[in-house]
């Protein structure tokens, strides 16, 4: 996150907004999964297995679902070159209205199965230093570095700039907020916002390309 210039800062940001948006209304509309959170989903696998639940079945074809969505997005950025932001992005918003599309024709599993496609494909937009790419819906990760480097802080010592990850964790729970109270208003508007923010962050994209 902190080796990002400020525009692909404030694009991570957005995207973790629109990751924590999204994995609301799937965490709602599905009664529990995740179409982002696929640690959360793991275990909810592994204690399905263990007690010989269905849940394993649908916490498995989510995580399947998700992993299709990175390789499809590796892909496509891959193809899209120095345009990868900008690409993923609008395949983001693309799925996104697909699922609003599905939610208002076929509610059930089919939106939210296109939700975890989408959250996979987000996953390969931004790429780290050394060629891999960095996630931005899930946290761990990042409240791990954030601990890592207030450590860092208070004993005056190696690279102590945690506010970064603070931010980027702060934006995805805000988002979830958000997405939750959506969803439960109404769920094709939710979905509908979901869309937008994805095309807006797109747009956003396309304009920091352009400016080099």
């Amino acid at each position: 996150m902190i080796r990002f210039e400020r525009a692909h800062q404030h694009l991570a940001i957005g995207i973790a907004i629109l990751a924590g948006f999204v994995d609301a209304i799937g965490f709602v509309e599905s009664s529990g999964f995740f179409v982002s959170f696929m640690t959360g989903n793991s275990t909810r696998l592994a204690v399905g297995l263990a007690q010989w639940q269905g849940a394993a079945a649908v916490a498995g074809g989510i995580i399947m679902v998700f992993v299709t969505g990175v390789i499809a997005g590796s892909l496509v950025a891959a193809r899209a070159g120095p345009r990868r932001l900008p690409a993923i992005l609008a395949l983001v918003a693309l799925l996104l209205l697909l699922a609003l599309g599905l939610r208002a024709v076929l509610p059930g599993w089919p939106p939210v199965i296109c939700l975890a496609l989408a959250m996979g494909v987000v996953n390969a937009a931004l790429p780290g230093q050394d060629g891999a790419v960095v996630g931005v819906t899930y946290m761990t990760g990042t409240l791990v570095q954030m601990g890592h480097k207030i450590a860092n802080a208070l004993r005056g010592a190696g690279d102590g700039r945690w506010l970064a990850h603070l931010w980027l964790w702060a934006a995805l729970v805000a988002g979830a907020v958000a997405g939750a109270r959506a969803v439960l208003w109404s769920a094709l508007s939710a979905y509908a916002l979901a869309a937008l923010i994805a095309a807006a962050l797109a747009a956003r994209a396309a304009m920091v390309v352009r400016a080099g």
